[in-house]
């Protein structure tokens, strides 16, 4: 279910305005959605297969970054509680945040992060959803996309949407990554029903 509407700009001058008032989100119907679903990015397990970013940080390091894992829970108000690892060459780094609900299904904000708009920009409700995230890092604003499956092998449906989406969004091929496998973390999550 592509949550993205048809008229999304592209370019770089498109980042907050598109994703503010030119292009609108496609809300589904509870008719449109599985049976037991709460959010647009369902609870659970996910990996971090693929990543695309502009931001600086991200580019420096892409060549050695590995597949990282985010173990989502639905929390009170529409809001996700978000368990981040991310395995380094010799250790594990966890993140835990919050993502704040805003107005509609799929759009959140993580302030603690600097996450200034998230939005789940395609999904098919239980294999795999494509993120946007504008951000600011040390003192820089930023667009990244990332591409969560419940899997470490992402299907080729959801490879497509990933790659379909970033470039609308203004980031080139050049600054996309497909993540390798890492055993350094402890999966802590549950997999998906």
């Amino acid at each position: 279910m592509t949550l993205w509407s048809e008229g999304s700009a592209s370019g770089r001058d498109a980042h907050p305005a598109a994703l503010g008032s030119l292009a609108r989100p496609h809300l589904p119907t509870p008719d449109e959605r599985p049976q037991g679903t709460r959010t647009a990015l369902g609870t659970g397990l996910w990996y971090v297969v693929s990543m695309a970013s502009d931001c600086k940080v991200f580019l420096g390091k892409k060549d050695h970054l590995l597949m990282s894992t985010s173990t989502v829970k639905a929390i009170t108000g529409g809001n996700l509680s978000v368990h981040m690892e991310f395995p380094r060459a010799d250790r594990c780094n966890q993140v835990d945040a919050e993502y704040l609900k805003v107005g509609s299904e799929g759009h959140f904000r993580v302030p603690a992060l600097g996450y200034l708009d998230v939005r789940i920009v395609d999904t098919d409700y239980s294999s795999f959803a494509v993120v946007y995230i504008y951000k600011e890092l040390e003192g820089a604003l930023s667009t990244m996309v990332q591409l969560y499956s419940r899997t470490q092998e992402a299907s080729p449906q959801a490879v497509k949407a990933f790659q379909d989406f970033y470039p609308t969004v203004g980031l080139p091929d050049d600054m996309m990554v497909t993540l390798p496998k890492s055993d350094v973390c402890s999966l802590r999550g549950t997999e998906a029903p």
